[in-house]
């Protein structure tokens, strides 16, 4: 079999895999005892932040790897890769607003990947990938602001 279809389907299965934990947290951020709601909401929080990072670790390794990338790409790559664990750093420190800002890190982390990820040489199925799997993300942490603001 292709190791490239294997690669594909693998990343397709943990990339969605990957989401259960955000649409669970949400889910029961709808469906607990009130009393369990913001312990929900932190876990939603943590989890998001958790993944905003490893969303940068991607262009840490595609850029120590990717052989073809400029000095100039290669460190803009660089100091994009620590910018999602900045922005997930900062989003502990904003309370209620935490969620706001995760969100836009998530968008800002796609739009980077859609311009980044030819520098590296993946894949169109990747970029369509992120786009699938960022749009689960957003709704579910967005949900989950919504479910703490009717509910809480």
């Amino acid at each position: 079999m292709n190791i490239h279809f294997l690669n594909k389907r693998l990343l397709h299965q943990l990339g969605f895999a990957g989401l259960i934990p955000f649409c669970a947290l949400c889910l029961a951020c709808w469906l607990v005892d009130i009393g369990w709601l913001g312990v929900f909401i932190k876990n939603q929080l943590a989890y998001g932040i958790l993944i905003l990072s490893f969303l940068g670790g991607v262009h840490w390794g595609a850029a120590l790897i990717a052989v073809q990338l400029t000095p100039r790409q290669s460190k803009r790559a660089l100091l994009w890769s620590v910018t999602p664990s900045l922005i997930a750093w900062l989003s502990t420190m904003l309370g209620g607003f935490g969620f706001a800002l995760l969100i836009a890190g998530f968008i800002g982390a796609y739009q980077v990947d859609k311009r980044l990820y030819a520098w590296y040489g993946l894949p169109d199925w990747f970029i369509s990938l992120r786009f699938k799997l960022t749009c689960v993300v957003i709704a579910a942490l967005a949900l989950t602001v919504v479910a703490a603001n009717v509910r809480g």
